[in-house]
């Protein structure tokens, strides 16, 4: 039997596939920058008051109570349906459809009686509603 010394082949770590990867992605993330930063431009905005910004004249401000009870403009609400709500939004609303219903909903009343404030809104045209809410004060559980 004839045995033969087997020379050791070291292992060799290919680096030029793991640098030409490299390469791609550097590429794409080259390409993707986006380049804002130079491109945009610099500009100082004017400083305003926010209050004196609102239209108060476009407001209408509809309060609903725990108990049910509507107010619309700070003007008391005789009637409790729908179609009393309308024509009561209808009249304070100064500016016509462009007007923007605010409505101040009370914690714990109802949420009938909110549906009943939007659903009064869109049989008076009024299709701009934001709520109004409080921000939590500091160390409150809510």
């Amino acid at each position: 039997m004839n045995f033969r010394v087997r020379t050791k082949e070291e292992p060799e770590i290919n680096l030029i596939p793991f640098i030409d990867v490299l390469l791609v992605i550097l590429i794409f993330l080259m390409l993707s920058t986006t380049y804002a930063k130079f491109t945009e431009m610099q500009l100082k905005l004017p400083v305003a008051d926010v209050d004196a910004q609102r239209d108060h004249a476009k407001e209408v401000l509809v309060s609903v109570s725990a108990d049910g009870q509507y107010s619309i403009n700070k003007q008391m609400v005789n009637g409790r349906n729908v179609a009393e709500l309308a024509n009561a939004m209808k009249a304070g609303a100064k500016a016509g459809p462009e007007s923007v219903l605010i409505i101040h909903a009370d914690a714990s009343a109802r949420h009938q009686a909110v549906i009943n404030v939007m659903e009064a809104a869109r049989r008076a045209g009024l299709t701009q509603i934001t709520f109004a809410t409080v921000s939590p004060t500091p160390g409150s559980t809510r």
